[in-house]
């Protein structure tokens, strides 16, 4: 997979110190530049001061508080003891004087650079949990099913793993509904709250299904929606993996900047499809999508046959050959049980735990048990 980019905001009011670091930032690779005035969160900040000293300090001491940056550099043309002093307090990670130097520009932004693989390398080594994310081939598929489903089957295969399902479908997400729960909280309320985010607030704010599971609905409407952006989720995500075991996410159908950031750091995308040509077709463009983001290389990327019956006029075969992918696993076609579930409002081993589907789903649970537990409990201590 590429190199992570990050992004980067200029606030500077001298063109010309805004043309060279421009310049100098486009030529160093790797950062993004956003517009000035846009409001979404980016990794770094450089802010320009100058002489309301009081007002512009604030507005750094609140763009800290309010979680929108990782990092501030700050520039100016005074290079005064007092101005040092308090952009350090502050929590500026570099002071830029001006003229800009590239060479001086150049090294901080390098040592950004390594600040944040650190930063990355610890979030990958503290990493606990495994993030599932679902998928559609196209709408009506049953990828909320699936998602509540395999939720459920993953907290009765061992009561000890902590897991959370998520709905990240950005308006009218239906899980509440399948699994017959009422939430105060969705993700829109931690979007808004994004600087309060830790373990303690976010399992505050989940609902619980009697089988042990969390539950992060989408919000009811467009409360904290277009506050979200790829970052923020990302940080949620982060937090949610460090304080679950799987977090199962229903992701819809939807391929926007936001899902793009779920496909990178998902352990495992799984495109759930029925056996028709509709949906085969937009799989096998979900796929080519994949792999032109460097996706499809590390075996993660899994398909999921809903509704399968045997005697369907595309085969298994026939499949795998059109999409040019092998089919991960199957649910059988079992509509009666599925629908009495949903208009339950329960989960499929609540209602019928010895049926067929009801199984599949306690062995595909298996297999991601499988994939979690560490090696040398599979495997015997130095995989002897």
């Amino acid at each position: 997979m590429a190199p992570m980019r990050d992004s980067v905001r200029l606030q500077i009011k001298n063109p010309n110190i805004r043309a060279e670091l421009e310049g100098s930032i486009a030529s160093m690779g790797g950062f993004d530049l956003h517009p000035s005035d846009a409001s979404a969160p980016c990794n770094l900040l450089i802010l320009e001061i100058g002489e309301d000293l009081e007002r512009e300090f604030q507005s750094i001491h609140d763009i800290h508080a309010a979680g929108e940056v990782e990092a501030i550099f700050v520039t100016s043309p005074r290079f005064e003891a007092e101005i040092l002093v308090r952009a350090l307090r502050a929590g500026v990670k570099e002071f830029l004087s001006q003229p800009i130097r590239r060479e001086e520009l150049t090294k901080a932004l390098r040592k950004f650079k390594e600040r944040q693989s650190h930063l990355a390398d610890r979030e990958i080594k503290c990493k606990m949990g495994k993030i599932i994310h679902l998928i559609g081939g196209k709408g009506g598929v049953g990828t909320t099913t699936i998602a509540v489903n395999l939720g459920t089957s993953l907290t009765h295969a061992d009561p000890s793993h902590r897991v959370a399902l998520v709905d990240l479908n950005l308006l009218f997400g239906e899980i509440p509904t399948f699994l017959d729960i009422e939430s105060n909280f969705s993700w829109g309320e931690i979007v808004k709250n994004i600087s309060r985010l830790d373990a303690t607030y976010l399992t505050s704010v989940l609902a619980k299904h009697p089988s042990g599971m969390f539950i992060l609905p989408s919000p009811n409407g467009l409360d904290g929606v277009t506050r979200a952006t790829p970052e923020i989720i990302e940080k949620l995500l982060t937090v949610m993996v460090e304080t679950f075991d799987f977090v199962v996410i229903d992701g819809g159908q939807s391929v926007d900047d936001i899902s793009l950031k779920i496909f990178q750091i998902a352990d495992t995308i799984l495109v759930v499809s029925v056996l028709s040509l509709p949906c085969l077709t937009n799989v096998k463009r979900l796929l080519w999508t994949f792999r032109k983001l460097g996706l499809s290389q590390n075996g993660h990327i899994k398909i999921l046959i809903n509704r399968h019956h045997k005697k369907s006029l595309v085969s298994l075969e026939e499949t795998e050959k059109s999409i040019d992918h092998r089919v991960f696993w199957k649910i059988p076609n079992d509509f009666q049980t599925t629908m009495d579930a949903i208009n339950q409002g329960k989960d499929l081993f609540s209602i019928a735990p010895g049926s067929e589907i009801s199984k599949n789903f306690r062995k595909l649970s298996t297999l991601f048990m499988e994939e979690r537990a560490p090696k040398e409990s599979r495997d015997g201590f130095w995989g002897k």
